[in-house]
């Protein structure tokens, strides 16, 4: 009776170890894929491209496990780990066939910075720790219970929105337009947007058509909107960004992981 006592007891200092070495080895891994996404320097297209990977990745996984009724990425239960074994398999979790593993290194990819991408991967490992600790105690019992259907459902949510924001980069929906029109006279506009963690203010602004334009982006905030995607490539922040003269009608821009959308319409 004591050794049982002794063994629950250790589960959670087990668990700890687990997440602990998960934790380190995709931060590291999250740091190198962002490392390598700013070594290739991807255009905004291929970022598209995998972000949308990515995305449809993690709905096909999810899929499976809806229609198999359990979790294909869980970890081993604690009766089956050691003090000195818990870290090395939470680390080598990183090297499980997991479709939304996989989509969340494409991210990291996508990132293009090392930190952004040991961010993407940490925030992954924080954000799914509280399930993974429950799965080690109750593995057998919630494979085949509807929390395994429910985790697949907000899976498929999560790739949906990846998707999502991989075609807005693209502008397969809604293409960035830039088209020139003939001056109508002398002189230019200027607008000025403000680059912020919660996207670009104001959202939406009016530029004269038919003349040169001048965007001034601030920067504000060090996140995702201090790279700007306009007329087909990136542009780091604080900028001035030079349009030839516009047709009337609006342009569309993104943040550089295309979550943050602004327009600039021209009268």
């Amino acid at each position: 009776m004591g050794l049982v006592g002794d063994r629950r007891g250790r589960d959670p200092v087990l668990v700890g170890w687990f997440l602990a070495g998960r934790l380190v080895s995709y931060t590291v891994a999250g740091a190198l894929l962002g490392l390598l996404g700013s070594a290739v320097s991807l255009p905004p297209r291929a970022r598209a491209v995998l972000l949308v990977v990515a995305g449809l990745t993690v709905v096909a996984f999810a899929l499976r496990l809806i229609r198999r009724g359990r979790a294909g990425c869980a970890p081993p239960a604690p009766r089956a780990l050691s003090r000195y074994r818990a870290p090395l398999l939470g680390a080598a979790t990183i090297l499980v066939p997991c479709g939304v593993t996989l989509g969340m290194e494409m991210l990291a990819v996508a990132s293009g910075s090392p930190v952004a991408g040991a961010a993407v991967m940490a925030g992954f490992v924080a954000g799914t720790a509280p399930a993974f600790a429950l799965l080690g105690y109750v593995l057998r019992r919630v494979s085949h219970t509807r929390l395994a259907r429910l985790a697949g459902v907000v899976a498929i949510a999560a790739g949906l929105w990846t998707a999502g924001i991989g075609i807005n980069l693209g502008g397969w929906l809604l293409p960035p337009r830039l088209i020139p029109a003939p001056a109508e006279g002398p002189g230019a506009g200027t607008v000025t947007v403000w680059a912020t963690r919660e996207g670009y203010r104001p959202a939406m602004v009016t530029a004269r058509a038919g003349v040169p334009v001048e965007v001034v982006f601030k920067l504000v905030d060090r996140g995702c909107t201090a790279t700007v995607t306009i007329g087909g490539r990136d542009v780091a922040l604080p900028a001035t960004v030079r349009l030839p003269p516009q047709r009337p009608g609006s342009m569309r821009y993104v943040c550089g992981m295309g979550m943050y959308t602004g327009f600039i319409n021209f009268s």
